[in-house]
């Protein structure tokens, strides 16, 4: 998210901090790029406009041209600014009522029924008791996909009966999930295309029979000022008590979240992160103003870690590799570990863009790379593993040939091992047994080239990604 945005402010950023000076036609020349720039990342045009003349207001004043750090007072304005923008930190759903009902509402195609089970399951682990009821009878498979989503996050769903239309579904579900006591009620309402007077007056109807605590707009990032256009048309029809903007990983530019909250006046509670019904979080807007600045969002990469990685198998990992006896299979276990936090491009958007990481890509990134060092260390012997010291040409090509790649890759895999076992004896063994002692449970070790040169905060020395 925010990819080309966040490349072009740098290098706007970066000849600011080369001026000696920051004059007024200096600091014109880097708001029409900062401009130019949040236009082609497809922010609404009256919001770019608003923004670019706060921020000259503000750094046009005597006490930032004049100061010792011009450069560093405008980018410190630029990201006070795009936080206002942003707006609030999300919230958690609100509970009022047995049982509270959320509405989610939407356009088809822009991930209600997954968001649903994606909140279900975040209520369920809160220790709630949530129920999901298949109110959209006019998308086909629509009742079953939302059956399949509640199966994966063991929640109960309220289907509708044989010719039992959209409104008696609604009033049967909120007496049914009283009944069953359950607390929470998230009901998945139909969409279209486009909003329509037909759409709107249905769902009008439903939100007057369940009365919810909650009516939220879930929005497709991805099709950036179409979804900002149809959350106004909403948020002019319904009482909106916020957005979930779904599929950010998959969306480049981020006009959407930063135009909705300005054009639609309803706030940002929750971004979808991924296909995992896991995958979503609270939305931060400090944290998302660091992202575009390339300043990283160490908070959620520490979340993450915290919530995916077994931290008991992370620490015995890293005393392993403390103590010299990191074995091949021990580089198998702490890749799997890092496969549970998710695609490597969504961890890589969270690294400062700064030291190792400056030059990565996380667009580039490809994590079927993780599975073929796994799928090369599985096609081992025991012995081969514990002792890689005894593959000669023969056992190589017969690692290959079961792994299905090349013997030049697994001689990329030993020497990448190797490196990582020789760094382990230096100094970046030394900091990386520093850095055990706090933040990321456990570590990522790296070599050369796999994760090898640099530092993730807390463990995760890093760097380069491996290249086969």
């Amino acid at each position: 998210m925010f990819d080309g945005l966040q490349g072009k402010l740098q290098g706007v950023f970066k000849r600011l901090k080369g001026e000696g000076k920051v004059s007024k036609e200096v600091l014109d020349a880097a708001l029409r790029e900062i401009r130019l720039a949040l236009l082609e990342a497809d922010v609404n045009f009256r919001v770019v406009k608003s923004f670019v003349q706060r921020i000259r207001e503000r750094a046009l004043g005597e006490k930032v041209l004049a100061s010792l750090t011009p450069a560093q007072q405008v980018i410190k304005i630029v990201k006070d600014e795009l936080v206002d923008l942003l707006g609030d930190e999300g919230q958690e759903i609100q509970i009022a009522g047995s049982p509270s009902v959320t509405m989610l509402c939407g356009l088809q195609g822009s991930g209600k029924t997954t968001t649903a089970g994606k909140l279900a399951l975040r209520l369920k682990e809160q220790g709630r008791h949530p129920v999901l009821v298949a109110a959209d009878l006019q998308r086909a498979a629509a009742v079953e996909q939302l059956v399949q989503v509640a199966a994966q996050v063991a929640v109960p769903v309220i289907t509708p009966k044989t010719r039992e239309g959209v409104l008696d579904v609604a009033k049967r579900s909120l007496k049914e999930a009283k009944e069953r006591g359950h607390d929470v009620m998230i009901l998945d309402s139909a969409g279209r295309l486009h909003v329509d007077d037909t759409l709107m007056e249905e769902l009008q109807k439903v939100s007057d029979i369940v009365r919810p605590t909650e009516t939220l707009f879930v929005a497709d990032a991805m099709t950036g000022q179409d979804a900002v256009k149809s959350a106004q048309q909403f948020a002019e029809s319904m009482s909106l008590t916020g957005v979930i903007l779904t599929k950010t990983d998959g969306d480049t530019r981020g006009g959407a979240a930063l135009s909705i909250r300005t054009v639609a006046q309803v706030p940002i509670r929750y971004l979808g992160t991924g296909e995992k019904l896991q995958d979503i979080d609270l939305f931060h807007p400090e944290r998302l103003a660091s992202r575009i600045l390339g300043m990283g969002d160490v908070l959620s990469l520490i979340e993450k870690a915290e919530q995916g990685l077994d931290a008991a198998e992370t620490e015995r990992l890293a005393r392993r590799m403390v103590s010299q006896e990191f074995t091949l299979l021990d580089l198998r276990d702490q890749l799997r570990q890092l496969r549970k936090l998710g695609p490597l491009s969504s961890l890589l958007e969270l690294m400062p863009k700064v030291g190792p990481f400056k030059q990565l890509d996380p667009s580039k990134v490809d994590d079927g790379e993780l599975k073929r060092v796994e799928a090369i260390i599985n096609s081992m012997t025991p012995l081969e593993r514990e002792k890689p010291a005894v593959l000669n040409a023969k056992r190589k090509k017969r690692i290959a040939r079961g792994s299905g790649n090349r013997v030049q890759d697994v001689n990329k895999v030993l020497k990448q091992y190797m490196a990582m076992r020789k760094m382990m004896k230096g100094k970046q063994g030394k900091l990386f047994r520093k850095a055990m002692k706090g933040g990321l449970p456990g570590g990522m070790p790296g070599g050369d080239d796999l994760f090898g040169g640099g530092g993730l905060p807390g463990g995760f020395p890093g760097g380069q990604l491996p290249k086969f």
